[in-house]
């Protein structure tokens, strides 16, 4: 019985959707066609923008302020390799996470374009 109804309904809006665009003239199809075009081209090199933007994301982070969960979030680092950053603090330079033992040279190399410390 919800089924029946259910599909009534939705033949109906298909009915009313039909009857809309026959009382449109071709030019005015075309010019609505043309807008949703262009919404849809906009919407999509936005979405391509935002995914570039995400992907490429390289934000540095500061070894002697950052949160545990932003060391958590570099290539490599474990939440006891956090814990040992923030417990080192602070750093003269981005080297000592090696020189330190917190990290090897290999972890190390993965994120080094990525940290920074600043005085």
């Amino acid at each position: 019985m919800l089924a029946r109804a259910f599909l009534s309904a939705l033949m109906v809006c298909a009915l009313a959707a039909c009857i809309a665009c026959t009382n449109q003239n071709p030019d005015q199809i075309r010019q609505k066609t043309a807008e949703e075009t262009a919404a849809v081209k906009r919407d999509t090199k936005a979405i391509a923008q935002g995914l570039k933007e995400g992907l490429s994301n390289k934000r540095s982070i500061d070894l002697n302020k950052a949160s545990r969960q932003d060391l958590e979030s570099l290539p490599g680092v474990n939440a006891h390799q956090a814990e040992r950053i923030i417990a080192e603090r602070p750093y003269a330079n981005t080297h000592q996470l090696v020189t330190r033992r917190i990290l090897s040279e290999d972890a190390y190399s993965q994120i080094q374009d990525r940290v920074v410390v600043n005085q």
